[in-house]
């Protein structure tokens, strides 16, 4: 079966952020035969006085296909990773989600929606983590990251939220390119306008002066495409995102 998991609240300023302490538990879990992930999407969170965090306030997640017939075994396996690996100081918290069908998704969807606009309370997560039978546990401090790690797997979940971790080089900055070609790389799913149309056709693509990062529109991992006043035999150009406007997501 798959799953959805999500941590958050692992780091401390100036140490290593919790995307990197993901990557870390998805190569083990990789290297151990334990399951297969997918890549890891960081969601951001609401960022407000009352709401303690590090630097950005943001979850990550993945998606998981076990390869055992127990998660709970592994689901031990990652709190302990958790509880060795968090920094001192941090409140690192734990979600997995079954994807069985049976979720009601509507409304961890919602709860991961007004994480990004209202402080919540572990209290309110764990209410809802306990009606929706997903598991939800804490591992260090004081537990508040359950919290952005049940919020992570909702937005996840929604399809239309978060950037995957790690920047591209797709060309030389000012190069054009086909969308051939940047479809031709495996972990490209879709072009997408910021609107969420697909972009087709004959359309050539100028890239950037930054690197390029992935984001998760529909269910996929896309590049979106900014259209620029240029033509080439008729048709748009376009433009991937600078580092600045890919933030939004």
């Amino acid at each position: 079966m798959n799953h959805l998991v999500c941590i958050d609240d692992t780091d401390m300023p100036g140490t290593k952020g919790t995307g990197w302490l993901a990557q870390e538990l998805g190569e083990l879990i990789t290297q151990n035969s334990q399951g297969i992930i997918s890549p890891i999407s960081r969601h951001q969170l609401f960022v407000h006085e009352d709401v303690p965090y590090t630097s950005h306030n943001s979850a990550m997640c993945f998606e998981l296909v076990c390869a055992q017939d127990n998660i709970g075994d592994l689901i031990d396996f990652m709190a302990a990773f958790l509880e060795e690996r968090s920094q001192k100081g941090s409140d690192p918290g734990l979600c997995v989600v079954p994807l069985d069908g049976n979720l009601d998704e509507n409304s961890l969807i919602a709860y991961g929606r007004s994480a990004k606009r209202e402080v919540l309370s572990k209290r309110s997560a764990y209410d809802l983590a306990q009606q929706l039978n997903i598991h939800l546990s804490e591992h260090g401090g004081t537990g508040q990251g359950v919290v952005g790690a049940l919020a992570g797997a909702g937005l996840r979940l929604s399809g239309n939220d978060g950037r995957y971790r790690g920047w591209y080089h797709l060309g030389l900055p000012g190069e054009t390119v086909t969308l051939d070609t940047l479809m031709g790389y495996d972990f490209i799913e879709d072009l997408v306008t910021p609107d969420h149309r697909p972009v087709n056709g004959q359309t050539h693509v100028s890239i950037g002066s930054e690197k390029t990062k992935t984001v998760r529109v529909n269910g996929k991992q896309v590049i979106v495409l900014m259209e620029n006043e240029n033509r080439i035999n008729g048709e748009p150009v376009f433009r991937t995102l600078t580092k600045q406007e890919a933030k939004q997501y």
